[in-house]
């Protein structure tokens, strides 16, 4: 038996797991599953590794251990190190683990068809693990970028109430990626000052369940260009399926 899974925390909302044993069935590959592999702490992967590490084959990582899974790491892939964020674990043959991150690849093929030539600077809500991601994405595509916290930790962060009119004007790409709105909390929003969205706009937000969060639904009140993350999803899977049998 070959065992995939998903490792984080209030995880039941993903579609991963139903993804990938789709993807065994239509392959007719009948000795892999696919768990999620919901922890309260990170701590708590040593047991789970040590429960499973004879069948275990491959991770994938999201919310909130793309960081914090770093030490339990024996290699790191060189793009996963510069980004500062894994979310996608190998299981060597040695049964050591590899860290690789699947997210930029899925980003950047999602997000490219939207681009028109007046997106040129983007607001980044959310400073975690997918976050950088999506910063070192937009470095590739020489797009400018600007976090935003709820609590800004240095001056390379501002605050939401720090978005006024004229950054809504100059910054018309805003990429949620935050948990804020992801079922079951889908009443739950990024709180940016909606009334300055125009048709210019291009809002991506990270979460694909719900399909239409509140903050997309702002967006196309508005007339802009919203898109949710299941594409996304669907491209980082892809990608790590390529990586875990390479």
């Amino acid at each position: 038996m070959s065992i995939y899974g998903l490792l984080g925390k209030n995880i039941s909302y993903s579609f991963s797991k139903d993804y990938f044993n789709k993807k065994f069935a239509k392959l007719g590959l009948d000795n892999c599953i696919y768990k999620n592999f919901d922890i309260n702490k990170i701590e708590d992967l040593t047991l789970l590794l040590d429960n499973n590490i004879e069948h275990l084959k491959g991770l994938s990582v999201t919310i909130p251990y793309k960081e914090k899974v770093f030490q339990y790491l024996d290699e790191i892939d060189e793009a996963a190190q510069e980004i500062g964020a894994v979310n996608t674990i190998k299981i060597l043959d040695d049964y050591r683990l590899k860290g690789y991150n699947t997210d930029v690849y899925g980003f950047k093929r999602s997000l490219q068809p939207l681009l028109q030539i007046h997106h040129k600077n983007a607001l980044i809500l959310g400073t975690g693990g997918a976050s950088k991601a999506v910063a070192y994405t937009l470095d590739q595509l020489h797009i400018n970028y600007q976090y935003i916290s709820r609590k800004p930790k240095n001056k390379h962060i501002i605050s939401y109430d720090d978005i006024t009119a004229d950054v809504m004007k100059k910054f018309q790409i805003i990429i949620n990626c935050t948990p804020l709105g992801t079922f079951p909390n889908i009443d739950n929003f990024p709180k940016i000052p909606y009334k300055y969205l125009t048709k210019n706009h291009l809002l991506f937000d990270l979460i694909y369940n719900p399909v239409e969060t509140f903050f997309l639904k702002k967006g196309k009140e508005k007339k802009a260009s919203v898109k949710n993350g299941l594409q996304m999803l669907e491209l980082q899977a892809e990608k790590a399926w390529e990586i875990w049998n390479s």
